[in-house]
């Protein structure tokens, strides 16, 4: 009897549910492209590609300043003066290296700080558009079915836990 009653209520709450749930999409790629705000965003990023490579190119001419003199005073130099003037060409071929293998990380990651506060702007008006239209979900259909807004009388979280019989803690 109790599982009728139970499977009788979850039955009415998933209709009453998928009832009252209203669902849209959005495309916050194609929204971010069409900020005037990108360009900024560009400009900053080409200036940023910029200095990096002539951080790099920096690196490139010290490297080549010092090979040069060592190539130069080799000759001279005591088997622990090589030993070291070694040591010191290739760590910085290695950190040449590394720049050059960190550039393209570097410039996402720049991308990234720049673009948040445009996807952030887009997050803040479709959740007030959402809320304005009675919307549930919004999900984002530019990287794939994302819940870009979900409407939080929705959350069941607290109601499960309470049926597990959680204590919630405070902090």
């Amino acid at each position: 009897m109790k599982q009728l009653i139970l499977s009788t209520f979850i039955l009415l709450f998933a209709v009453t549910s998928i009832a009252q749930t209203k669902v849209g999409t959005v495309d916050s790629e194609y929204i971010v492209s069409q900020m005037p705000e990108l360009a900024e965003v560009q400009k900053s990023l080409d200036e940023y590609g910029k200095d990096l490579e002539k951080q790099l190119n920096d690196k490139i001419a010290n490297y080549e300043k010092v090979l040069e003199a060592a190539k130069a005073s080799f000759d001279t130099m005591s088997d622990a003066e090589k030993q070291a003037k070694q040591e010191e060409i290739a760590g910085m071929q290695q950190d040449i290296t590394n720049f050059r293998n960190n550039g393209a990380q570097l410039v996402q990651i720049k991308q990234g700080e720049l673009l948040r506060p445009l996807y952030k702007k887009i997050g803040e008006q479709i959740n007030t558009y959402a809320k304005a239209n009675s919307f549930t979900q919004i999900l984002n259909s530019s990287t794939g079915p994302t819940i870009a807004y979900l409407d939080p009388a929705f959350d069941i979280t607290l109601a499960v836990i309470e049926k597990m019989g959680i204590v919630i803690k405070q902090n």
